[in-house]
């Protein structure tokens, strides 16, 4: 089976990417040029899997997730609660799709624990949802191989009122809202809900 690195070092250019290893966990790094420091960081390994798909999403078995950073976030303070959570939840969302033999998709969401707290002291969300890429929908299109496509798929914080919004409205009307907001998968610590009140889920 092919390995990735080889094809997203064709796409963003060698010098752009590189690997860091976290708590035994191998994770990959892209610079992306020509954008104000914006980085993406990236599961190593997790499209080496088969993902147990469902039969409507045959020929999306392989995917990697990542997270969009921007320019203010510190990757070298493995002790800080505002930064380190990336690589933790990354890797307990690889570890959980490798393990429970199951997949992820586009839409998909997670908390954070039967406790629901924030994500950390700053990031108040306690839920994810799975995306495709929005803002890098060009630059982390499918990779095609030659025995198998990898899809990439973002970590997006979300609160739990735009999770009931989700789960009464539906994944395409959230996303509708995120994007009159100009809300993306690049992560933000000073972000507010997108919905005004709490039960705003009930409107149209």
């Amino acid at each position: 089976m092919q390995e990735l690195l080889p094809f997203l070092s064709e796409r963003f250019g060698a010098d752009q990417i590189q690997t860091i290893e976290r708590n035994h966990e191998s994770f990959t790094l892209i610079t992306l040029l020509n954008s104000n420091e914006l980085r993406v960081l990236m599961t190593n390994g997790l499209s080496n899997h088969r993902m147990n798909v469902h039969e409507k999403h045959v020929g999306e078995e392989f995917a990697e997730l990542f997270v969009l950073l921007p320019s203010y976030w510190k990757l070298d303070e493995p002790d800080n609660p505002r930064m380190n959570w990336v690589f933790d939840w990354l890797s307990k969302l690889k570890k959980h799709v490798i393990e429970k033999d199951t997949w992820i998709g586009n839409g998909h969401t997670f908390s954070t624990g039967k406790d629901m707290a924030s994500i950390s002291p700053t990031m108040l969300q306690n839920h994810f949802i799975l995306s495709v890429p929005l803002e890098l929908a060009k630059e982390l299109a499918p990779i095609e191989m030659a025995d198998k496509s990898v899809y990439f798929l973002s970590l997006i914080p979300i609160f739990a009122d735009e999770m009931d919004y989700k789960q009464g409205k539906g994944t395409a009307k959230l996303f509708s809202k995120f994007a009159l907001q100009n809300i993306t998968e690049k992560l933000d610590d000073f972000r507010s809900t997108v919905l005004k009140t709490r039960w705003n889920f009930l409107a149209k």
